[in-house]
């Protein structure tokens, strides 16, 4: 019996050899989606409607065997889901909210992702003739809206995008009020629809407008480039010390995975119409 068994095991050993030799052997990529259990990502409706993720998670749920069940919603949402131990992993854009996380202890750790910018859009006639007074200096651009004043659509979400509209009318002087400032409290998705609609202005992150531009016929970017429109994202790992819900292992692995060279590689090769619509710039660990 023993002879047998160590003629098996000689048996499989060569055979093993020879599809190694042939480039036959198992691609380690090629894992089962939820073979190793799911994560709970709380990440952006900018992100989400970017179109960013459904070029890139596939790859992380093939290599690990972990299903990653999103929830898009705003960057303020996404972090008191993680405050609550309702999400495993957080990968949203709202810089101080993200550094007080951690500092409350919610967060393992934060690392940069990538970046993009934000962008002011508004109808191709431009009634606040922003392109023509603003169309580098975001807070002038605003400034130019309220004087009108001209429609303009806010996510009023907390969010991200929202914060960051906030901080550019707090840098020129504004406190925007009345019929003219319209507030959704939904995505950048729904936003931008309702600005098409409206014939009005909004802030919008590039990748969405990018990725949406072909059914907003009635928009155009209207100011670009100013320092203050930098749109950083981050990633974080959900503490473990909030509840024994928390899928530690599975949300350490997707940080490593979103950080890796490959896959910064994949987010910098993520395209609409030929333009990059986001710059990887993680730090290797």
């Amino acid at each position: 019996m023993k002879k047998k068994l160590s003629v098996l095991l000689i048996v499989l050993f060569v055979c093993s050899l020879a599809l190694s030799a042939l480039g036959c052997t198992p691609d380690k990529k090629d894992l089962e989606v939820g073979s190793n259990g799911e994560i709970l990502l709380a990440t952006t409706t900018s992100t989400q409607d970017s179109g960013l993720l459904e070029v890139i998670l596939p790859d992380f749920e093939a290599q690990t065997g972990i299903a990653v069940k999103v929830i898009a919603v705003g960057t303020g949402k996404a972090i008191e889901m993680g405050k609550a131990g309702e999400a495993d992993v957080l990968l949203v854009h709202a810089r101080s909210l993200e550094d007080q996380f951690i500092a409350d202890g919610y967060g393992v750790e934060r690392f940069d992702v990538m970046y993009n910018d934000f962008v002011v859009v508004g109808p191709k006639e431009d009634p606040a003739k922003v392109k023509t007074t603003a169309a580098a200096d975001a807070a002038k651009a605003l400034t130019a809206i309220a004087a009108v004043p001209s429609t303009f659509v806010s996510r009023d979400d907390k969010s991200g995008t929202h914060t960051k509209e906030l901080a550019i009318w707090k840098a020129a002087n504004i406190t925007p009020d009345g019929d003219w400032y319209l507030k959704t409290g939904t995505g950048m998705g729904e936003t931008l629809t309702l600005t098409n609609e409206k014939l009005g202005y909004t802030l919008a992150d590039r990748a969405t407008y990018a990725n949406m531009k072909d059914t907003m016929a009635n928009l155009e970017i209207v100011c670009e480039g100013d320092q203050i429109l930098n749109n950083p994202y981050g990633v974080i790992a959900v503490s473990p010390s909030i509840n024994d819900q928390i899928n530690a292992d599975g949300a350490q692995a997707f940080v490593d995975w979103i950080i890796s060279p490959e896959t910064q590689k994949l987010i910098g090769s993520y395209e609409v119409n030929g333009d990059p619509l986001f710059i990887p710039n993680a730090v290797k660990k």
